[in-house]
């Protein structure tokens, strides 16, 4: 049984952990449905924002002194180069919606609640600061993907439990490159959100 300590890194302890961060997210985007053929110094580049973020949270999972996964947030505002866009049908102002970046987990380390414990965190997080709004989003693939893992179960029942739904119309278009491809190509990614407002 795997013992593992969550910590929210900040200051020099954040900026320590983002090498590590980013071969993990390396290493877990790798899996379906994303495929992702990862690069190390694009990594570290886009890990900057967290700590440039003074409203920014990055929570990491230690088994030991290794860093086995991490989940990350930061206000929408500060992605908003990358979905402006997808927000722009919508009413909902982006000052307003706090971003749950991603959830990275080693595959030893998953069905222990750390998937909980990441969220718990990152919506404790948002409340102190006022936000309204959680919100991630999440790829969407053909059903018929040749790459398409038999064996993947999909998170939708797990964000439902948590109270997050798909927030109709508001899908971004991000651009990677997939394992096996030449070049980077763009994919659709569904937004989700929950409302944080304490329950009354």
């Amino acid at each position: 049984m795997h013992t593992v300590r969550l910590e929210i890194l900040t200051g020099p302890s954040l900026e320590a952990a983002l090498p590590a961060l980013a071969g993990l997210r390396i290493k877990v985007f790798r899996e379906w449905p994303y495929l992702y053929d990862g690069d190390l110094a694009y990594e570290e580049a886009y890990l900057q924002r967290y700590r440039n973020s003074k409203d920014a949270i990055v929570v990491g999972a230690f088994d030991g002194d290794r860093l086995v996964g991490a989940s990350t947030g930061t206000p929408l505002v500060d992605h908003a180069e990358d979905f402006a866009v997808a927000f722009a049908g919508s009413e909902i102002d982006l000052n307003t919606v706090f971003y749950c970046a991603e959830s990275v987990l080693l595959p030893a380390y998953r069905g222990l609640g750390l998937g909980h414990s990441f969220f718990d965190a990152r919506e404790s997080h948002a409340r102190d600061r006022g936000f309204l709004l959680s919100a991630f989003c999440g790829v969407l693939r053909p059903q018929d993907h040749p790459m398409k893992d038999k064996d993947y179960a999909p998170l939708d029942p797990f964000w439902r439990k948590r109270g997050y739904a798909p927030l109709q119309g508001v899908v971004a278009q991000f651009s990677w490159k997939d394992i096996g491809s030449s070049c980077a190509t763009d994919k659709p990614l569904q937004f989700w959100a929950q409302d944080l407002s304490p329950s009354p």
